[in-house]
């Protein structure tokens, strides 16, 4: 059977519990769509015997904020089909609004802490309360066994195990390692945004990123080698919103012995991009 697309919950239902009637296991990719080589990957994870793959395709209203880009979001359901079914996806589930957020809708579902003190929690107030409520909405109607996540959202990453872990939810987290470009610009739907000049400059921002990880795992002093960071993004073009070194697993300061990640979002013209690397 080629890939099966739905649109309501009782449809979604009905598709999913024949699997596991049958003894199938199911893993879950959400997605906003616009998808890609990076989303792909995922898929690629997924499968394997005995599990089902569902993917959703979903522009969550709720965790842009007023003045962020809903409304020109990507959007080419079409193309995601083909792209899915080519990589041996077995159901979409396409929900249109009004089935996510039925009239009257007024739960929120906030994970707080250094998770979400900094980064993109501090420069997109309530957008984690809205990637945490969609996905476990979206947890609740498929009851996958593991979800798939891509590195690249390191945050909503951390923010999504950590929802897992204080509601004892029973689905394992993944995570696959960000998908790149050939000169190392890591896939994002956003992409689509940049016109062929700051395509090219965009380069810049995992260039800056990967030095400064390595100069800060050769003990550079970390202020000073996220400075000479920030000057050569500025230099590019980018307006640069953090160039940060974090606990890998709190997201706060760096604590001695544990694994660190060095996180960056920047805008280049109308589009802002994000990206991360692990410090070894």
């Amino acid at each position: 059977m080629g890939l099966r697309t739905v649109r309501s919950r009782e449809a979604l239902k009905e598709a999913v519990g024949e699997w596991r009637a049958a003894g199938e296991r199911v893993a879950l990719i959400p997605t906003m769509g616009a998808l890609h080589a990076g989303h792909m990957a995922l898929v690629e994870a997924a499968r394997r015997p005995g599990t089902r793959v569902v993917a959703s395709i979903f522009v969550n209203p709720r965790q842009f904020g007023p003045s962020e880009d809903l409304s020109r979001y990507p959007r080419r359901e079409a193309a995601d089909v083909r792209m899915l079914s080519d990589a041996g996806c077995d159901l979409l589930w396409a929900p249109p609004v009004e089935e996510m957020y039925p009239a009257g809708f007024s739960t929120n579902v906030s994970v707080g802490g250094s998770l979400v003190a900094g980064l993109d929690g501090a420069a997109r107030p309530g957008h984690f309360d809205g990637v945490a409520t969609v996905v476990l909405k979206l947890f609740n109607q498929i009851a996958p066994d593991i979800a798939y996540f891509g590195e690249k959202d390191f945050q909503q990453l951390a923010v999504v195990r950590r929802m897992v872990a204080d509601l004892d939810l029973p689905v394992e987290v993944a995570a696959v390692p960000t998908q790149r470009e050939d000169d190392g610009l890591a896939l994002s739907s956003r992409n689509v945004y940049l016109d062929e000049e700051e395509r090219r400059r965009a380069v810049a921002l995992p260039r800056a990123l990967g030095e400064t990880a390595r100069a800060i795992a050769r003990g550079e002093p970390a202020d000073a080698a996220i400075a000479h960071a920030l000057a050569q993004l500025s230099a590019a073009g980018f307006a640069p919103d953090y160039v940060e070194l974090v606990d890998a697993l709190s997201l706060g300061a760096p604590e001695p012995g544990s694994p660190r990640r060095l996180l960056v979002a920047a805008r280049l013209g109308t589009t802002r991009l994000i990206d991360n690397v692990a410090v070894e």
